[in-house]
């Protein structure tokens, strides 16, 4: 039950207590549903519509922050169910940082390692949530996000890979053995979303259904976080008010891959591969 106004705190919109212990606790919390089926299925027309006008699925740069590019996912990243999970752990001062696309293809290898989100962000604080949000079925088949409960408490030593069917950046993995007999599955059904903490350890398998599984990560940080290891950043007030002036304001798209749109996109991933890529020699994403 939410806690009643006259208490003097903030009533919750979305999440229990409880679930805001969980998270506080083990670093994660799922599941949260946040999307009808009418919305799912919108969103995924818009996506795969744009699919096969390009040929192929959706990869490189066009990954990354998609949101500056197609008004419906500016709608995604600011709806209002999935800001008010997000405000109930996180405050009323709300900015997506990014965004990106997770997505398996069918009896596909491509994996995600076991890693922190944080290790090559570059952010001031730990104070940053990932909204992951399922528009297909997220079955521990598919290769549903697993977590390690409670390491999101420190940060742990990274290496680089690159492997090609690492979805990840820089095919990062953490580098001490992971016991993966003590991870947690977080299976999604469709519209639904999983909360994890900017350093909790997680990972997921390769798609081993007949089906996409489709996710899209959303991070969102309160105002007072900065970016301290690369150029200056940009993010989207979605909520409140930022009284910091840490991140230059992003603006919706005017139209769908407008060339407004494209030339601000490109601006944003330009300096955003130049942070998340620091001490390589790579100069733009990964296909």
């Amino acid at each position: 039950m939410n806690a009643p106004a006259t208490t003097g705190v903030r009533p919750l919109n979305t999440l229990t207590p409880a679930a805001v212990e969980q998270y506080r606790r083990d670093g994660y919390y799922h599941p949260v549903p946040v999307l009808t089926a009418h919305e799912v299925a919108t969103l995924r027309g818009h996506l795969e519509a744009f699919e096969r006008a390009q040929g192929q699925p959706l990869q490189g740069a066009y990954r990354h922050k998609p949101h500056l590019l197609f008004t419906w996912l500016w709608d995604l990243v600011c709806h209002p169910r999935i800001l008010d999970a997000v405000e109930d752990v996180l405050g009323p001062d709300l900015m997506c940082w990014t965004a990106s696309f997770f997505i398996k293809e069918a009896r596909d290898p491509g994996f995600v390692s076991w890693h922190q989100d944080a290790t090559y962000w570059g952010l001031s604080s730990p104070d940053v949530i990932t909204a992951w949000v399922a528009l297909s079925p997220a079955t521990i088949e598919s290769g549903a996000m697993q977590v390690m409960p409670g390491s999101h408490r420190r940060q742990l030593a990274h290496r680089d890979t690159f492997h090609p069917d690492n979805l990840l950046t820089r095919g990062q993995e953490i580098a001490v053995d992971v016991d993966a007999s003590q991870a947690v599955f977080m299976p999604l059904a469709t519209g639904e979303m999983s909360l994890h903490h900017v350093l909790m350890a997680h990972a997921s398998e390769p798609n081993r259904a007949d089906h996409r599984r489709i996710g899209f990560a959303i991070r969102y940080v309160p105002p007072y976080v900065k970016q301290i290891a690369g150029a200056r950043d940009s993010a989207v007030l979605v909520r409140g008010v930022d009284t910091h002036g840490n991140f230059d304001h992003e603006v919706r798209p005017d139209a769908d891959l407008s060339p407004q749109a494209i030339a601000r996109h490109r601006e944003v991933s330009e300096r955003s591969v130049r942070t998340l890529y620091r001490g390589t020699d790579r100069t733009e994403y990964r296909p």
